[in-house]
């Protein structure tokens, strides 16, 4: 019977080790996922690997589907162009198929003065904001020399929600390369979302409140009256489907 307690107790110790600590982030019903050695997820996705299927083709724009502005989206040899058009609300381009959880991993090229960013697990309803695309984006914009405008690429801001950053501690500001492609890699498991720029691991959240499932958007923001005709490319965009759960 001794010897039978010690195995529990034992048994119990190794458990709560292998447990996620639950960290709170006050409002946002979102929070820091802890790294721990034994989580083998914590590594950027293998984007050499086999599985990956590319989302676009080599002409146009099959399986996809532009919503709200009036940006222009086209394929250009295979990398998809999004241009802002003056006095329209932010465009997004989206596929018409839905995801749970995945890997994506793109690159992308876009006019410094020109914000962007990709929607994951995004939805859209005729009830919700007009029809407003609403879901987790992970941000895209060029570096900035403006210590008060500062690169919050890779980051996670809940789109047209309401609840604003699910990103609070947006430290990391250099992972871009202003005027070159940087490479994203994002996966999205469960309520884990994690992302990485240039190979450097920029955020890692869970966030209960979005959905468990949803679109991909690809987003041209909108743009102030004057502003010359912005662009925004992505190439070799490509996508990992995971088996509920990862």
């Amino acid at each position: 019977m001794f010897g039978w307690r010690l195995l529990t107790i034992a048994a119990i110790a190794i458990t709560s080790c292998l447990l996620p600590r639950q960290l709170s982030s006050a409002g946002t019903g979102s929070r820091p996922a802890e790294n721990r050695g034994s989580d083998l997820r914590i590594a950027a996705p293998d984007i050499s690997s086999s599985g990956w299927k590319p989302m676009v083709e080599l002409v146009g724009l099959l399986g996809w589907v532009p919503r709200n502005g009036t940006a222009t989206y086209h394929n250009d040899g295979g990398q998809i162009v999004g241009r802002s058009v003056v006095g329209s609300p932010t465009s997004l381009l989206c596929t018409e198929k839905e995801y749970a959880d995945f890997e994506l991993t793109f690159e992308v090229l876009l006019d410094d003065k020109l914000n962007s960013g990709v929607q994951v697990r995004s939805f859209s309803k005729k009830d919700v904001n007009g029809g407003r695309v609403c879901g987790p984006q992970i941000e895209i914009e060029a570096l900035s020399d403006d210590p008060n405008n500062a690169c919050e690429s890779g980051y996670i801001y809940s789109e047209g929600t309401g609840r604003g950053w699910l990103s609070e501690n947006r430290i990391v500001d250099d992972v871009m390369i202003n005027g070159q492609w940087n490479r994203f890699v994002i996966r999205v498991v469960g309520p884990r979302i994690q992302t990485w720029v240039n190979g450097r691991k920029v955020e890692d959240l869970l966030d209960e409140n979005s959905p468990a499932t949803g679109f991909i958007g690809l987003q041209v923001h909108s743009v102030p009256n004057g502003t010359p005709p912005l662009e925004v490319r992505w190439r070799d965009l490509r996508i990992r489907e995971l088996p509920t759960g990862g």
